[in-house]
Formats: C-alpha cells, structure tokens, sequence
C-alpha cells in the first residue's frame, strides 16, 4: 500500500459494509419463519447465480468465468468450494432458525484460527510461537464447553472447518470473488433446480404459494452477493492484514443480535469458552500486526 489515504478511505468503507452487513444477516434470515432452512438454502443458490449472472453482464466480466468452464477437470476444486460453501450457508441458516447464533458467532471467531490450523497441517506453514498458543487456547475453550456442558458446539465447529477450508481451497483457484462465487453457485444450480422441482412435486414448496415467503426468497439471491462486492472492493484496496481485522466486525455483530434482539441465553460455561477464544484472536492478532510487512516508503515530488 503506497499510502494512498483516499483509496484506503474507501476500502475501509468497504469493508466495514461488508462485514456489518454479514453480521447482520440473522436478522434477514431470521424472517424467513416458517420456512425451512434447507428451502432457504436452495432458494439463495439458485438466486445467487441468477443476480452475479446479472452483476457480471452489467461489469462485463464474463471472460473468466468462460475460461473457467472451458477447462472442466480443473473445476474439481471449484466443485469442492461450491460443496463446502452450501453446507456453510446451509447449517447458518439452520443456526439462525432454531436460535442459535451464539454457536453461529463463535464459529466465525474461531475460522482465522482454524485457517492458521489448516496453513500449518496441510500447506506445511512454520507457525508462530503466539499464533500456536492462539491455536492451543481456541481449542481448550471448544473443550470447556465439552466439559461444562456435556454437548459439543457442532455448529461452530462445522461453520469454521467449512469456511476455513473453504479458505484454503479458494486460494488454489484462479478465480476472484466474484466470479469464483458465481461458478461454484453455478455447479450447485442443477441441484438446487432439482431440489426445487422435488419440493413442488411434494407440495411442500413455499415459492409463489406464500408471497412474503417468495420475495425474501428471491431476495436472498441479492442480500448473498451485495456484500461480496463490498469484500472484493476493500480487497483491493487494503493490506490482506488490515481486511483481517475488519473481519471480526461480523461475528461481533452476530453475538450482540443474539444476546440482545433475539435474547439467547449465555452461560458460564459459553462465556468462558468466548473468553478463551477472544483471547486466542487477541494473540493471533498481535502475531499478526508484529509479522505484517512494513510500507516501503514513496518518494513525493
């Protein structure tokens, strides 16, 4: 980054509105009541891809997406994203339906260090001595509410593990956001279609049947890929390190709306295992902002 204050301006502002409006989605799908979460979720793939079809015409950026379905035995990667993705998005859903955003909110804490977790196992990353311990302590708070409260928090663990694999496998595909969102939704939509013609084959369908229901279906096609866009424009404008920490404002925002709007009920046990997370992001962080790379500094004439 050269210092260019205008261009970071706007990419923290975009990055703020990307994750506020992440943070934010239990309260969009918190309204689809009634409705089933994987109904939801097949609704939000076969509207995602017609809403980035309609983005990437209006930017013109069909090239890549092209040169990506020429080449279909390099797709595999693409294909296990899209898998990934969905099952993410799938059990969100089902979090925020039966009332579960605290586990929701402690997943997303726990997926940079389940990425850095990831980067040593699998890519064979050296680790920091700080980032080992941030590893080490997320892993005993998972414990804690193992112990306190005899259940294992599966819904933080499978949103973090899929994100974060996501993550891993995302990196391996040259692809960026946008189009690399649209063809993984792409290879989901025979599913989805299938998916949907079964459910109105059952009469178990709420499209076009309940109106409200239809629009916040077809609504979450659009509420999918808006934060996106705002991602992909601070991601060019912001150091990778400074994008890390914008990202907490998303599961922040979710554990507030759980505590407050929808009035989850925190115990002992969660609360001392978010204390040992939060600490773990705290020393993952510090790690992180001490190893970034310093500006080179610009010559001004």
């Amino acid at each position: 980054m050269t210092g260019n204050t205008p261009e970071i301006t706007k990419g923290v502002a975009f990055g703020v509105a990307a994750y506020t409006l992440w943070g934010c989605f239990p309260l969009f799908f918190a309204l689809f009541e009634g409705v089933p979460a994987y109904e939801v979720l097949i609704h939000r793939i076969i509207w995602s891809s017609v809403f980035l079809a309609v983005v990437i015409t209006v930017l013109r950026r069909w090239l890549p997406v092209r040169i990506a379905i020429a080449h279909p035995r390099k797709l595999w990667r693409v294909l296990a994203c899209a898998v990934l993705i969905a099952t993410n998005w799938g059990v969100y859903i089902y979090a925020v339906e039966t009332r579960h955003v605290l586990q929701a909110s402690l997943g997303y804490f726990l997926t940079p260090l389940v990425n850095v977790a990831l980067g040593m196992l699998v890519l064979r990353e050296q680790m920091a001595r700080l980032q080992g311990w941030a590893v080490g302590l997320a892993g005993v708070g998972i414990l804690v509410q193992l112990a306190l409260l005899g259940s294992v928090p599966w819904i933080s663990l499978v949103l973090a593990v899929s994100f974060g694999t996501y993550g891993l496998l995302r990196k391996q595909v040259e692809l960026d956001g946008l189009s690399g969102l649209f063809v993984e939704t792409l290879l989901l939509l025979p599913v989805g279609l299938l998916a949907l013609s079964w459910l109105n084959v059952e009469g178990a369908s709420h499209f076009i049947v309940d109106r409200r229901a239809t629009l916040l279906l077809v609504a979450s096609g659009i509420v999918t890929a808006l934060p996106l866009l705002a991602f992909a424009g601070a991601a060019r404008r912001l150091r990778l390190s400074t994008v890390g920490f914008l990202m907490y404002i998303n599961p922040t925002l979710q554990f507030f709306i759980a505590l407050f709007i929808f009035g989850e009920p925190l115990s002992h046990a969660q609360l001392a295992s978010f204390a040992l997370i939060w600490t773990a992001l705290a020393l993952y962080s510090w790690s992180s902002w001490r190893s970034r790379p310093m500006a080179v500094p610009v010559a001004r004439t």
